[in-house]
């Protein structure tokens, strides 16, 4: 199997420079534009055709780690995190991240690319019809033991479709009356429970040998170091721009970015 010429790494550095904007900003990993890009670019790595969608969403969850830490590193110095929140929600993200990437490994990738598709506009959908609320700079926590149980669905289903959350964990914050600021930076810290969770998963449970040198069951090394190192120097600059924006601007460029990547997985 070729290894990765210098212009995939590249491509990979910048895939990952973008993640980490989104991350910071959307309080998401970039995972949604990450498995988008390295469905296309996997292959020519040398990633078989057949586990290119595997392999996509578990180097996509690998990489969202990092760049979930970082992005929450940064909103939780501009105090945006709400850990009791996050320590309510911890147990079910962990379980059910576990459980929907080994759920995944025994799907098609062409089931998997629809989910993924399907996911996205449903989500954009939500996103430009709910209701927003409004930035009244108290940092009350939701605490409630539901949240738990919240944690499960959501974990599961962020590790099917390869992402870390965000577009899960924000809309029920919002809902529960969080602040949208704060929404996305507690999101952040969420995204790094269901990235380890389901990335370790797709380790154990993916085909040995199946990836070029490099891969561990259905997580790719090079793609996922090189999109985590850029991820992580970006991530800083995406939670600047969301404290400036407005949280109606906030809601409507998350929506449309789901939006998006949702209709180019669909057409491809």
């Amino acid at each position: 199997m070729s290894a990765d010429l210098p212009g995939n790494l590249l491509m990979y550095l910048t895939l990952g420079a973008c993640a980490g904007l989104l991350a910071g900003l959307l309080g998401i990993g970039g995972g949604l534009v990450i498995v988008a890009v390295l469905l296309w670019l996997l292959p020519l790595s040398g990633v078989p055709a057949e586990y290119a969608m595997h392999a996509a969403l578990a180097t996509s969850l690998a990489s969202i780690l990092f760049t979930a830490a970082a992005s929450a590193h940064a909103h939780h110095r501009r105090g945006s995190v709400l850990w009791p929140s996050v320590w309510r929600l911890v147990p079910g993200l962990l379980l059910g991240a576990a459980l929907g990437a080994l759920a995944a490994t025994a799907l098609s990738g062409e089931t998997l690319r629809w989910l993924v598709a399907g996911y996205c506009v449903l989500a954009a959908l939500q996103m430009l019809l709910g209701r927003v609320a409004a930035d009244d700079g108290r940092p009350d926590a939701p605490r409630s033991p539901l949240l738990m149980l919240a944690g499960g669905l959501i974990g599961a289903l962020s590790a099917i479709v390869g992402i870390g959350g965000g577009s899960l964990t924000v809309p029920l914050l919002l809902r529960l009356g969080v602040a949208p600021v704060r929404a996305v930076g507690t999101s952040s810290a969420c995204g790094v429970a269901i990235a380890a969770s389901s990335a370790v998963s797709y380790a154990c449970f993916g085909p040995s040998g199946a990836l070029p040198s490099g891969g561990i069951g259905y997580v790719y090394l090079p793609a996922a170091a090189s999109i985590a190192a850029a991820s992580m120097l970006a991530a800083p600059w995406g939670t600047r721009l969301a404290h400036a924006l407005s949280g109606v601007a906030l809601s409507r460029v998350f929506a449309m970015f789901l939006l998006i990547v949702g209709v180019s997985l669909a057409l491809r």
